[in-house]
């Protein structure tokens, strides 16, 4: 399977790899979100895990420095979550929704390559009516710093 990768989130990174918080909200299905972005490896290996809530109008955003197909796993997840592989403009091109931390080790991939991978509690997708196609509006998106 040459060309994917796998990022997993783990427990053990040191606590100063918090990923960045978007200044401004993010608009998705018509919910306005407050972002965390996980531009760095060790933000995009932590993720959230370790979390035992997210709030409603809560998401982290993975960017990635090219489009490919981003494994995501739930290693270390304490709660559920809806998982949406996003396009360079920001579209929804996947949905995992409601994945529960009990489908660790199995990893959920993309059938297209995506650009960002955005993370919301479970049951955004059905609540929000979001599915391929659903734009992510945010004023500017993020570049990998590392």
């Amino acid at each position: 399977m040459a060309g994917l990768l796998l990022y997993a989130y783990r427990t053990t990174l040191p606590q100063t790899v918090l990923p960045q918080v978007s200044p401004e909200g993010a608009l998705f299905g018509g919910v306005s979100l407050s972002l965390e972005f996980a531009t760095t490896s060790a933000a995009r290996e932590r993720g959230l895990s370790g979390r035992t809530d997210l709030p409603a109008t809560s998401a982290m955003l993975f960017a990635f420095p090219r489009d490919d197909r981003y494994g995501f796993w739930m290693k270390g997840m304490l709660i559920p979550l809806d998982i949406f592989w996003l396009d360079a403009q920001g579209r929804v091109v996947h949905v995992a929704a409601e994945v529960s931390p009990a489908s660790y080790p199995h990893v959920f991939y993309p059938p297209v390559p995506a650009r960002y991978v955005l993370e919301t509690m479970a049951g955004f997708a059905r609540t929000h009516a979001v599915a391929t196609g659903t734009q992510l509006t945010l004023q500017k998106f993020p570049t990998v710093t590392q």
